[in-house]
């Protein structure tokens, strides 16, 4: 194996697992640095010039601070497409495409659609591409990651429309009534802290993470209740939550007299998707 490689992940054994580090390794050299893998395998010598050298250390030492590899690159793959990311807003992860997936294969002639918290707008730019004669709506608390989310429709061409709303203390105006609400809300309850990463602790936005340990429904309740007034008839929402609250999600959304509620298990068989119906 080169030594270039080897380098690289010896420098960050001490802070990755063995297969973390080998996988950043790779991605070093193949994404950033545009080395063939085929060369790295087979032993080939590189010589990197001054500047991919320079560009190498800064990765290294962001990665040695714990920055993910996502915010280093600027970008992150979501179901298939390319996504700018930035502190300002959470890395998509897998289980967020599961929620997309199944919103885009049970809803195919939904004509609206609204994401509440959308972030970098993973969620609404993709469905928006998936379901193309869908009118898509995505609010945020966050200025910053609307103006992400608005990079990446536009860098995909999507036709989403954002809002800058606060769901929990902005007055709610709008007559518009939608077939699909979704959502991926803050759902980690601040005692769950000191088991997380550094790379994930330090450096995602607490406020599209963590909820309070004495209400960690607090978002599923209040969209559960927007639901009431925005979805149509048979409307559903789709839900992506905390595993350890799943029964305590569905008990909330029967209490609002939703039915036909499934919970369902994302591929590490964790509860972690719920839909609703109105």
């Amino acid at each position: 194996m080169n030594n270039l490689l080897t380098s690289i992940r010896q420098s960050l054994d001490s802070i990755y697992s063995k297969d973390e580090a080998k996988a950043l390794s790779m991605m070093i050299c193949c994404d950033v640095l545009g080395l063939s893998a085929t060369d790295l395998y087979m032993g080939k010598d590189i010589n990197l010039s001054e500047s991919k050298q320079a560009e190498l250390e800064n990765i290294l030492l962001r990665l040695q601070k714990n920055e993910p590899i996502q915010y280093i690159q600027g970008v992150t793959e979501f179901c298939g497409r390319r996504f700018y990311v930035a502190p300002g807003v959470l890395i998509p992860r897998p289980e967020t495409a599961e929620l997309v997936e199944l919103v885009a294969l049970e809803n195919p002639s939904c004509e609206r659609l609204l994401d509440i918290g959308t972030g970098s707008g993973c969620i609404a730019v993709t469905l928006d591409l998936m379901l193309p004669q869908a009118v898509v709506e995505a609010w945020d608390i966050s200025s910053a990651a609307l103006a992400i989310a608005r990079r990446n429709n536009e860098s995909l061409k999507g036709k989403v429309s954002f809002r800058l709303q606060d769901v929990l203390q902005d007055p709610l105006v709008t007559e518009t009534r939608y077939d699909v609400i979704v959502s991926n809300p803050p759902y980690i309850a601040d005692s769950e802290k000191r088991v997380m990463t550094p790379n994930v602790l330090e450096w995602e936005p607490a406020s599209a993470l963590f909820v309070p340990d004495t209400d960690p429904l607090l978002f599923y309740r209040r969209i559960a209740a927007l639901g009431r007034e925005l979805l149509t008839p048979h409307g559903r929402l789709y839900f992506e939550i905390n595993q350890a609250y799943g029964a305590e999600t569905v008990e909330l959304l029967v209490s609002y007299q939703y039915h036909n509620i499934r919970l369902i298990k994302d591929f590490y068989q964790n509860d972690r998707i719920i839909v609703a119906e109105k």
